[in-house]
């Protein structure tokens, strides 16, 4: 082996894993919309669950963008200070694309809960 097998089955498992979720989600999304309905034709009351606000999304979306970009620059961090190489610090230097989308959601939050509050 020559080093192409393993492109290839990177290849493959990059396009494989986020199908196998989106279907997954759409099979737990099935199965959520048949169980309902078939509540309802028995007659039992289903209480719906409330959408997020977009304020509640944004909010959520930064914290988790954030948070993630936070925990990379810190492991690359503590993997440049054990191994000594300083070019991994321009490898953390890249959670700052998702550190600054992360601050433009919570950016987004704020802006949305004063207009909430000032109509």
């Amino acid at each position: 082996m020559d080093g192409t097998i393993i492109g290839l089955v990177a290849v493959i498992m990059s396009l494989s894993i986020p199908l196998g979720a989106i279907y997954a989600y759409y099979l737990v999304r099935k199965l959520r919309t048949e169980e309902r309905l078939a509540a309802i034709a028995r007659g039992v009351s289903v209480p719906m669950e409330p959408e997020l606000t977009q304020a509640a999304r944004s909010r959520r979306a930064g914290i988790l963008l954030t948070c993630g970009a936070v925990g990379f620059m810190v492991a690359l961090g503590f993997i440049a200070q054990i191994e000594h190489e300083p070019d991994t610090w321009s490898a953390a230097a890249l959670a700052i694309i998702p550190l600054a989308i992360g601050i433009g959601y919570f950016v987004d939050f704020t802006l949305l809960r004063r207009d909430l509050q000032s109509s």
